[in-house]
C-alpha cells in the first residue's frame, strides 16, 4: 500500500506511482503545506504552463492546521475561474468533449473543506481511466515505507518521470512535464492509462 498526500487534479507523477500499487492510502493527518500540489494544480494554457489555485483560509492563530482540517475561504469564484481556464486552454483538444460533462459537477458542489474537493477529482480520474485502485485514508500519521508523499510538493523535481505525449501548445513552448493528469486525460483519453503505466 503506498502512501500519497490528496491532492487538487493531482500531477501525471503521481497516477504513475499510484500504479505502482493497487491500494493507496491518503494521508489526510499531516500537516497543511503551502506551495503543494494540495490546493494547486498546472495546466498547459495558451501562455503556457498555468496555475490553478484554490485559495484556503488560514486561521488567525500559531497553531498548524491538518489536511483533513483545511478550509476553502468563503466568496472565492475559483470554480467558476477554474473551469472557465480548462475550458479556454482545452476546448479544441481531442478528448475535451469526452469528458468535460463528467467534469462539471465538481466546479458546481458547494464544497467546504479542500480534502472534498481533492478525493472528487482523485474518484473523477479513477472512473475515468477505470483504475482498480482502492483507497483508504490514515487515521494517524503513517511512517509507510512505500511513500509516495513527496509527489505532492509543487517546488521539488519529481524522482518519477513521465513520456512526452502530444500537447495543445507545444509547438509554441515545447513539451511541459508533469502538469495535471487533465492535461495528459484532454490530450490522450482513455489511451491515458497506457501512457502511464509505459512511464512506470
Amino acid at each position: 500500500m503506498g502512501v500519497f498526500i490528496p491532492t487538487y487534479f493531482s500531477p501525471i507523477s503521481q497516477y504513475i506511482g499510484m500504479l505502482e500499487t493497487n491500494s493507496i492510502e491518503f494521508e489526510i493527518e499531516d500537516n497543511f503545506q503551502k506551495q503543494s500540489y494540495r490546493n494547486r494544480c498546472y495546466i498547459y494554457g495558451a501562455n503556457g504552463k498555468q496555475l490553478l489555485n484554490i485559495p484556503v483560509s488560514h486561521p488567525f492563530t500559531y497553531k498548524k492546521k491538518k489536511t483533513k482540517d483545511t478550509v476553502i475561504e468563503k466568496g472565492s469564484n475559483w470554480q467558476q475561474q477554474h473551469l472557465k481556464s480548462l475550458k479556454s486552454a482545452y476546448n479544441l483538444s481531442p478528448f475535451f468533449e469526452f469528458y468535460i460533462d463528467d467534469l462539471q459537477p465538481i466546479f458546481n458542489k458547494n464544497y467546504k473543506y479542500l480534502l472534498d474537493v481533492n478525493i472528487d477529482t482523485f474518484l473523477f480520474v479513477k472512473d475515468a481511466l477505470d483504475l482498480d485502485i482502492n483507497y483508504t485514508k490514515t487515521i494517524e500519521y503513517s511512517s509507510s515505507k512505500d511513500d509516495f508523499r513527496d509527489l505532492a510538493n509543487a517546488k521539488k523535481k519529481p524522482d518519477i518521470t513521465s513520456k512526452p505525449y502530444i500537447q495543445i501548445f507545444d509547438e509554441k513552448y515545447g513539451f511541459i512535464e508533469n502538469l495535471s493528469i487533465i492535461d495528459l486525460l484532454f490530450m490522450e483519453g482513455p489511451n491515458s492509462i497506457s501512457f502511464l503505466e509505459k512511464s512506470n
